[in-house]
């Protein structure tokens, strides 16, 4: 029997996501008045949409991690990647409102840039950015992951590897020569495809944009774990050796759902960078792609819906935290994946099905 993508009830929770996305908050924001209590203000509709980018990015680890095995800790190079290109458009439409009123961003004009340099080449077309967006983290990860997976590094190992090269792009970006804004990057962005970002009606549209794209890449991932080549990676996770005896290549398996993954943190970075302003390397940094793994892991490996609740659940918490106490952030953060490793190895999603069989379990009983 042909399993499905999924059950009526899941459809109505895709339904009631989308409604809760392209209805409610917009209504939320500007057609509730101020000083109410369902209003919603612009910075939690910023919140919101950076958010939903963060769990497009942990959808993205659990479909390599969760269902895969491959632990991957330079996934924030393929999302700042994603954020760059954007950021290359978004810059390119300032125009002459810069302070140095030049065709030219203002820090080539302050470090005497002379013309763009080629790989700036199509970037005030919106159109060629946004295959950009897809097409330079998925032909990375396609090239490193061709001769990773071929030379049969795993665990640890491709985990260090991972972070090495991220690391690497992030001193790379972070040299002025490279035409890419050095260590301040991309910022001071004024209009996207020719309207105002800073307007409350393109928040709330980049911010609902977001959660649809949360749903589609939901719903993709979805279809790929439930179909047979879903079926042949839960396989390589759990062991390799005998899908290959089995006569399966486990190298194109791994190389395609690598490839997908690199391109929804892609994706998730261009939605990110009109919302928050800026792109710089420090998106690049190893600790942006070892929390990608936290959220998913406090999240639930394995289950798809977990880490888009992770992501929810620790940037709720950090954007708490660093508020009513910013110096106990980070301590926090190593206690909550501490205490989820040793007793939640399932996350929270875990939890909640334990606390599904308990109920179950006392009903039985009951009678």
């Amino acid at each position: 029997m042909k399993p499905t993508l999924l059950s009526p009830r899941g459809w109505a929770g895709v339904a009631a996501a989308v409604l809760l996305l392209a209805v409610v908050v917009p209504l939320a924001h500007l057609a509730v008045p101020a000083g109410h209590p369902l209003h919603l203000g612009e910075h939690h509709v910023s919140l919101l949409g950076k958010i939903l980018c963060y769990a497009i990015c942990a959808l993205a680890i659990d479909l390599i991690w969760g269902y895969t095995g491959i632990l991957s800790l330079g996934h924030g190079l393929f999302f700042a990647l994603g954020g760059y290109a954007m950021g290359m458009y978004l810059m390119r439409q300032i125009g002459r409102d810069g302070q140095y009123r030049s065709d030219m961003p203002d820090f080539m004009v302050f470090l005497n840039w002379q013309s763009f340099p080629w790989h700036w080449a199509g970037s005030d077309s919106f159109a060629f950015q946004l295959a950009m967006v897809v097409g330079v983290p998925g032909l990375l990860a396609f090239v490193f992951g061709f001769f990773a997976f071929r030379s049969r590094i795993k665990g640890v190992y491709f985990s260090i590897i991972t972070q090495a090269m991220t690391f690497a792009a992030m001193l790379l970006f972070f040299r002025n020569e490279t035409g890419f804004g050095g260590n301040n990057g991309f910022t001071d962005f004024k209009r996207l495809l020719g309207m105002p970002l800073a307007t409350p009606a393109m928040r709330v549209a980049l911010c609902v944009l977001s959660g649809l794209v949360l749903v589609g890449c939901f719903l993709l991932a979805r279809a790929v774990v439930t179909s047979r080549a879903g079926r042949v990676l839960q396989a390589v996770r759990d062991a390799e050796n005998r899908v290959m005896f089995s006569g399966y290549d486990p190298v194109a398996y791994k190389l395609a759902v690598w490839t997908l993954s690199a391109v929804m943190c892609g994706v998730a970075g261009a939605l990110y960078v009109p919302q928050v302003g800026i792109i710089n390397p420090s998106e690049m940094s190893p600790a942006a792609s070892i929390e990608m793994a936290i959220w998913a892991a406090v999240g639930g490996r394995g289950t798809l819906v977990g880490p888009i609740v992770g992501a929810f659940f620790v940037n709720g918490a950090k954007s708490w935290f660093t508020v009513a106490f910013p110096e106990f952030w980070l301590f926090f953060l190593g206690a909550l994946f501490i205490a989820v490793t040793l007793f939640l190895p399932q996350g929270l999603m875990g939890l909640l099905g334990l606390w599904k069989r308990r109920r179950g379990t006392d009903e039985e009983a009951a009678p």
